[in-house]
Formats: C-alpha cells, structure tokens, sequence
C-alpha cells in the first residue's frame, strides 16, 4: 500500500526505525528498533499527523476524541487533531496523567470531554501495558472506544503466546486494533530499495521474523 510505503520511508529517514543490534525489553535482540520519541520539531510532527489522519480517513474509523495515553501518545494525538481539522473533521484531544491530580480542576483526564466515539492513539505496542491501561481507564466514563491506531506493527509473538500484541489486545479487550504501517510494509520497502545496506537489514529483520513472527 502506497500510504504505508511512505510512511516507512519517513520512519526511515527521521530516525525513528534504525537497524543494528537492540535488546528489548523483552530480553529479545532485535535487528531494528523504533522509537517515535526521535520526532521532534513542528515539520515532522506536522507529516506524523497527516499519516495517522490518513490511516483514519481509509480505514472510516469512528472517532468524536482522539486519546492518547502518556506519555508518547499526546503528542501523536495533537498532530493527527490538527491533521485531520484540515479534512474538515473536527475531533477532541484528551490523554491521562500519570498520577490523578488533587487540586485544581484535579482527575486523570486532561483535554476534551470522554464523549461519543474514543479511538486510542499511540506509538507501538510492546507488551500493550498502557494500551490496556488506557482501554480501562476509558471504559469508566461513558465513551465507546472505537479502536485503538498505533505506528508500527511489529507482528512478532508476545511472549505469551503465538498472538500479535495487536492481536491480543483484540482478544483480551475486545477493542479493534490496527497500524499505520506493519513490519511486512518495511519488508517490502527494504526489497524496493536497492543497495548493500538495505540487503543486509532485509536478510537480518527476515531472519528475525522467521524466527518470532506470527
């Protein structure tokens, strides 16, 4: 899918999907990492935005709010707002504090209402900690969630079982879950782009998935 292709090629070029030799945090060594918190000016918050917004518009998901869980997940939510006011869909921002405030106007939630139709956005699932952390938060107010959109499906096991972590949030939570783009999208644009380098993390991340992918 085009859409993807170029959002790949954009986590590429910003940083945010690098290839070498990482240790997860689940005691895996991965040949790429991803890291959404490398986007850090206005230009590249602005072409973030448009592609969460893009993946929204395609997909016809539901949404009145836009939530994103903190830390990582305000930001994105801001940008894909602003992205999609120029579509002329007005949504609402809304995210949680890490700890409820007890003075002022107080709570755990900050920005617009929990109303209508909530879809979740955030970075990448890992072990799905502050999705599912979030899914219930949400599911004390009166909003439906109508999904949750994250960047990048790594479409790796848990270390749980042979399902995907967008997998089993759908399992567990009931709530749809999909990304901007998969890690067979990166396949796929590493195949595109010739050149030793991109040989190299091809054979490397295929190796990986065959080893861990679902």
């Amino acid at each position: 899918m085009m859409q993807a292709a170029e959002f790949v090629r954009f986590l590429l070029r910003t940083g945010v999907l690098r290839f070498g030799e990482f240790v997860l945090k689940s005691g895996r060594e991965s040949p790429y990492f991803f890291n959404l918190g490398e986007i850090s000016d206005g230009v590249e918050l602005e072409s973030l935005g448009r592609f969460y917004a893009a993946a929204i518009l395609e997909a016809e998901l539901e949404c009145d709010v836009l939530f994103g869980p903190a830390y990582k997940g305000i930001p994105i939510a801001v940008a894909t707002a602003t992205a999609l006011a120029r579509h002329g869909r007005r949504v609402g921002v809304a995210y949680n504090r890490k700890e409820a405030k007890d003075h002022g106007e107080g709570g755990v939630f900050v920005g617009a209402p929990l109303e209508g139709d909530v879809l979740i956005v955030d970075d990448v699932i890992t072990a799905g900690t502050a999705i599912r952390e979030a899914i219930s938060l949400i599911g004390t107010t009166r909003a439906r969630i109508s999904g949750v959109l994250v960047a990048l499906d790594r479409q790796e096991r848990t270390q749980h079982g042979a399902d995907s972590a967008l997998a089993e949030i759908e399992r567990v939570t009931g709530v749809g879950a999909r990304a901007v783009a998969t890690l067979a999208d990166v396949l796929e644009v590493l195949s595109a782009d010739a050149g030793p380098s991109s040989e190299h993390h091809l054979e490397r991340v295929r190796r990986y998935q065959s080893e861990f992918g679902v």
